[in-house]
């Protein structure tokens, strides 16, 4: 939905009711950033001054990257981006010229091959992310692959290989288990013992039928989006008891963004994972997630109220604004590279594998077994 030609009235309100969810300074820069998508030049900016110490290339300069990469980049780490690409030039001029980058370019190899970047967010179409990220990876560059990391089985096991012959590091944008009430919700879990009961409804934003997520290549709902709670689902098991991994799928012939996929964990943990598309929701994805572990019940409502029992005590934590983890990600990456720590080989395959056999399990309707990384 394209907001900018919505009523001002509309307007204002989404305005006041972001300005409450998320605040005041990352409102002001989510706005800019829905006039970013629409901006052209007559004719392209020159780029004459940049800070010499930048060292971040940019591949993909769409809304995701102007408004949450490149924001919590400068906010952390001051004017840290060198190169921003994108197959739109009015775009990647943009970009570099509100983040103060030495250049702007089409052309993905300019970032790529530029000695002065060690350090690669890429947030481009889905199917080109693992193109990307193993060519960046084979010249040692370390990469933030923005979800989803892989669209098939043949690019999962080609960024493996480049994982594991490279000094470069690996950082994922699956956000939500670095949020603060995501962290909080592990935590309680894992105080706790014996099997989880997991159950999230995701209300999604509608696409069209011609939407650019369902090209073949490009992997659908489930790699576009659903991801990021198969993702954090997993991370709720505890690692050694989570494989196999039963995935069972309801879905429906009409309708390509609705489904119901079900994991039954080595463990005996249970998962539901139900997602809904149908319109658009004035707040944006909407989330609620429950869990019941011996003692524990948790309760999660879009990441601003997270609600902990156990027994005759209740904890609610709320936080002034709403925080689903971006930054947490997008640091983590950051300093993962300088630090020279990133995913492992086996979680990034555990965790792209389970979404590749969703995928699979949802486009045929059949029961799939998913199984862990051997060596």
């Amino acid at each position: 939905m394209d907001y900018t030609q919505r009523s001002i009235l509309f307007r204002i309100r989404k305005v006041l009711k972001y300005v409450k969810l998320y605040g005041l300074r990352r409102t002001y820069n989510k706005v800019r950033s829905a006039y970013h998508m629409k901006r052209t030049f007559e004719k392209l900016p020159t780029i004459t001054s940049h800070s010499e110490k930048s060292h971040v290339g940019i591949i993909g300069c769409g809304n995701f990257s102007y408004s949450t990469i490149t924001y919590y980049l400068r906010k952390n780490y001051g004017q840290v981006i060198r190169g921003a690409m994108d197959i739109n030039t009015d775009r990647a001029a943009s970009l570099c010229l509100d983040s103060k980058a030495a250049y702007y370019t089409t052309e993905a190899d300019r970032i790529l091959e530029d000695e002065k970047i060690d350090l690669i967010y890429i947030a481009s179409n889905h199917a080109s992310h693992a193109e990307y990220a193993i060519k960046a990876l084979q010249r040692n560059k370390s990469v933030h692959i923005e979800k989803p990391p892989v669209v098939s089985d043949d690019q999962l096991a080609r960024l493996i290989d480049a994982m594991s012959s490279s000094s470069g590091k690996v950082g994922l944008g699956y956000n939500r288990p670095q949020s603060p009430l995501g962290r909080k919700l592990k935590a309680a879990l894992d105080k706790e013992s014996g099997p989880m009961m997991i159950n999230w409804f995701i209300a999604a934003h509608e696409l069209e039928d011609d939407h650019w997520y369902f090209a073949p290549e490009e992997g659908g709902r489930v790699l576009g989006n659903l991801c990021h709670w198969i993702d954090y689902t997993l991370s709720l098991v505890p690692v050694g008891q989570q494989f196999p991994v039963k995935v069972t799928p309801a879905t429906s012939n009409k309708y390509k963004s609705d489904f119901v996929v079900s994991y039954e964990f080595a463990d005996g943990s249970l998962a539901v994972l139900t997602m809904s598309s149908k319109g658009h929701t004035f707040e944006g994805v909407s989330e609620r997630l429950s869990v019941h572990r011996g003692n524990v019940l948790i309760s999660m409502m879009d990441f601003d109220k997270l609600v902990i029992k156990e027994l005759h005590q209740s904890k609610v934590i709320s936080p002034l604004h709403r925080d689903h983890g971006h930054e947490g990600a997008i640091t983590r990456s950051y300093m993962g590279a300088k630090e020279g720590t990133g995913y492992s080989v086996k979680q990034l395959w555990n965790s792209a594998n389970l979404m590749l056999r969703t995928k699979e399990a949802v486009e045929t309707g059949n029961v799939v077994i998913a199984n862990e990384f051997s060596d």
